[in-house]
């Protein structure tokens, strides 16, 4: 249920320049998506005309997310005064430092209940001013050097007594500004651009000012330390990672116990806006498999969870009466109650052999589902989407007609539906690298490299020397197509069933984890007329079970091959358990691929290893992983797709772009976004770099990320919150009496 939206960060351990997402990862102004945009494309080869695309959405569309929030809402005099919040996190926080390189999801939820922030994010995913905070924030100069005035609320204190002025701004600055390298930090966006920091007319006054021009001011200060964390480097780098002495927030940390496994806060005393409703809110470390368990015997109250266990949690709140032959059933064989189980909805692999031992995992599987009964799940999509990386860096994939005939080949809306219709979330591909649907930046920027079409997909690898049926060297020796294509049957045999039956995208957005089951849809296939006369591939290869295949459809004439090699790709998979959507993904995609002559080798291969030694590595072809979508994408977005450069050591520095695969005019765009004040136009060149980014075909957003929270019912103002930044003083349980009407969030 956390909230994902101020800033990006490194999938996994990597980090750089990217703001931690809280998980973990995080949006945009207003204004809509303009059309025209659509057409433009620019490749590292030249200019390529792209005719305007049909299928621009409305204004109104474009300017909505697709999924609302789901927390339960209700006005502050129906949540009940006091009472415990007993939440799931993945782990107990290494460090209370948001800008430390192991902060976490933890460290992001720690940060929102109890330091300010000078803006949080809306609905929409744009950044707003957070009036407990400020009662003011804007550029008041330009020339010679934009200036930030901000005009702090009288009332803002730290928890100390002493009030929030300058000295705090200025120390946070001097930490993060990159000039100190004693301070030992992930991240200087934004700080290294500050010139200096001074005290303006009065106490209540702090003036920045910029030597270069910065869009993403409104990034800075969210969260603000206070002067005794930011003021040393001893102090930064030591001081705040198991305690927060000073805060201000509508909550402190009571304490960090690492034996419970607990990270506890407590009501501010010193608090100066709305008081927190509830005493107190625990954050409890429970391992993802083990959720349902802990909200069933009251370890947590509220927990992110995977498909499976809010199929529970449905289930539960339907279920009268069991109607189980447990008692009086002494005698039933195991094979009927192993039968009876997997009719529950139990875990085959997780069952034990023996009758007694099976009644006794049933019998307590029912426990729980009776106490699931108080539960509900609420849902909505996160910020973050995933996406198809492609490694441009060598292989076939440094060819660019290669990569951009592995996006014709894709058919996005089949693999959005396999994810999030079972889920009933809005299953609809994204189009952007820079923002998603509802920010001011989005537009569906897909049309330039276009859609599913097998037949040009076929014809750029014609075009890039990749010949179907040609004679492949193996062991010195020229297979011809039939061994070719002995060998693919033998692969795709092997790969056949990678159904989504639930699971999540690993920790590759430095958190939030997802499961979908397999796709139930209907035919989607892209209306062209060319593209129904020529698509290639076997019935039904390609797409998830229930999508029809296209007419005519036919499989290439043995395998692809260029000097004697065969066209195959090394597609890299995390292997741990809560990676099934990958893996169910990242199936349909091989047999997508399969279609136009494009052989995968799957890889799976251990957690701990898939992003530091293959994808942060360069060593795959293929891979899935998820970013945050972010308020400031100027900022963030660019060290993901920024060019990569020589070091003077001779090493390639990649910053976040792990698909190695950037071009000079994307990151003239990212800067030009930067250093304009402008939003419209910081926007519009936003989304001319998002087309480009589509043009070279080194990544591609596949869908958005579903989020899926279980809550006690009577919980209120928490759950699934999309891009909102978390209102911790307003979530509660609700008060004996008071109503709560459907939540009318769902999209």
């Amino acid at each position: 249920m956390s909230h994902q939206g101020v800033s990006r960060s490194a999938p996994s351990g990597a980090r750089g320049t990217a703001r931690p997402a809280p998980t973990d990862p995080q949006p945009n102004h207003g204004g809509t998506a303009r059309c025209y945009q659509r057409s433009l494309a620019f490749l590292a080869a030249g200019a390529l005309a792209v005719p305007l695309l049909a299928g621009c959405g409305s204004d109104d569309e474009a300017s909505k997310p697709l999924a609302g929030q789901d927390i339960v809402p209700v006005a502050r005099d129906a949540v009940a005064e006091g009472g415990t919040l007993k939440m799931a996190v993945d782990a107990v926080p290494e460090t209370l430092n948001t800008f430390q390189a192991d902060a976490d999801a933890g460290t992001t939820r720690v940060a929102q209940a109890v330091l300010p922030s000078m803006f949080t994010i809306d609905a929409t995913g744009k950044p707003v001013r957070n009036p407990d905070y400020l009662e003011s924030a804007k550029v008041i100069e330009t020339e010679p050097r934009q200036v930030v005035l901000y005009r702090l609320n009288q009332q803002a204190v730290w928890s100390d007594g002493r009030e929030i002025g300058a000295a705090d701004f200025a120390a946070q600055w001097r930490a993060l500004s990159g000039k100190d390298s004693a301070y030992w930090t992930a991240r200087n966006a934004g700080y290294d651009r500050i010139a200096q920091i001074e005290r303006g007319a009065n106490d209540l006054e702090v003036r920045v000012t910029f030597d270069r021009p910065y869009a993403d001011w409104k990034s800075l200060f969210s969260p603000l330390y206070p002067k005794d964390v930011m003021g040393t480097p001893d102090a930064f780098n030591d001081g705040a990672r198991r305690k927060l002495a000073v805060t201000a927030g509508p909550f402190r940390v009571d304490k960090v116990d690492t034996a419970k496994k607990d990270v506890v806060l407590t009501r501010n005393p010193r608090w100066w806006g709305r008081p927190a409703k509830l005493d107190e809110i625990d954050l409890h470390a429970v391992d993802r498999a083990k959720r349902a368990t802990a909200l069933a015997d009251g370890t947590v109250d509220v927990a992110d969870i995977d498909v499976a266990d809010a199929d529970r949690i449905t289930v539960a709140g339907r279920e009268k009466g069991t109607g189980l032959p447990l008692q009086g059933a002494g005698k039933t064989s195991a094979k009927k109650l192993r039968s009876w189980a997997l009719t529950l909805g139990m875990d085959e692999e997780k069952l034990p052999k023996g009758p007694k031992k099976l009644r006794r995992s049933i019998a307590k599987w029912l426990e729980q589902q009776h106490e699931l009964r108080d539960f509900g799940v609420r849902k909505s999509l996160e910020p973050a989407y995933t996406q198809l990386a492609l490694n441009g860096s060598e292989g076939p994939l440094a060819d660019e007609r290669v990569r951009r005939a592995v996006a014709r080949a894709l058919d996005r809306q089949a693999l959005a539906r396999l994810v999030l219709t079972p889920l009933g979330l809005p299953a609809v591909p994204v189009g952007s690298h820079v923002a998603l649907s509802g920010q001011a930046a989005y537009t569906d920027g897909s049309g330039v490299i276009g859609g599913l079409d097998t037949h040009e997909a076929q014809a750029l690898l014609a075009d890039a020397g990749w010949v179907a049926g040609g004679p492949v060297k193996t062991g010195g020796k020229a297979a011809g197509a039939e061994d070719g294509e002995k060998a693919d049957k033998k692969k795709d045999d092997s790969e056949q069933g990678d159904e989504s039956d639930g699971g999540h995208d690993g920790q590759y957005i430095v958190g939030e984890d997802d499961k979908g089951p397999d796709d139930k849809g209907t035919d989607d296939r892209d209306t062209r007329d060319h593209q129904k006369d020529h698509a290639h591939g076997a019935p039904g290869a390609y797409a998830p079970k229930g999508t029809a295949a296209p007419r005519g459809a036919g499989a290439p004439a043995g395998p692809l091959a260029k000097d004697g090699k065969a066209l195959s790709l090394r597609f890299v998979l995390p292997s741990g358990p809560g990676s099934e959507t990958l893996q169910a993904v990242a199936g349909q995609i091989s047999q997508m691929l399969d279609r136009v002559g494009i052989a995968t080798e799957i890889h799976k291969v251990s957690d701990d290893s898939y992003f530091k030694d293959h994808v942060a590595a360069g060593q795959y072809d293929l891979a899935l992983y998820s970013w945050p979508s972010s308020a400031f994408p100027a900022t963030d977005a660019r060290p993901i797709y920024a060019k990569p450069v020589v070091a003077a050591d001779g090493s390639l520095n990649v910053e976040q772009n792990y698909t190695r695969v950037g071009t000079d005019q994307v990151d003239q765009l990212f800067d030009q976004a930067l250093g304009t004040l402008d939003e419209d136009e910081a926007d519009g060149l936003l989304r001319k770099a998002d087309s480009r980014i589509w043009a070279s075909a080194g990544s591609l957003p596949l869908y958005q990320r579903p989020q899926l929270v279980g809550a006690r019912k009577d919980l209120v103002n928490v759950g699934a919150f999309g891009f909102q930044t978390p209102v911790y003083q307003d979530m509660g349980f609700l008060k004996k009496g008071a109503k709560v009407s459907p939540s009318p969030s769902k999209g």
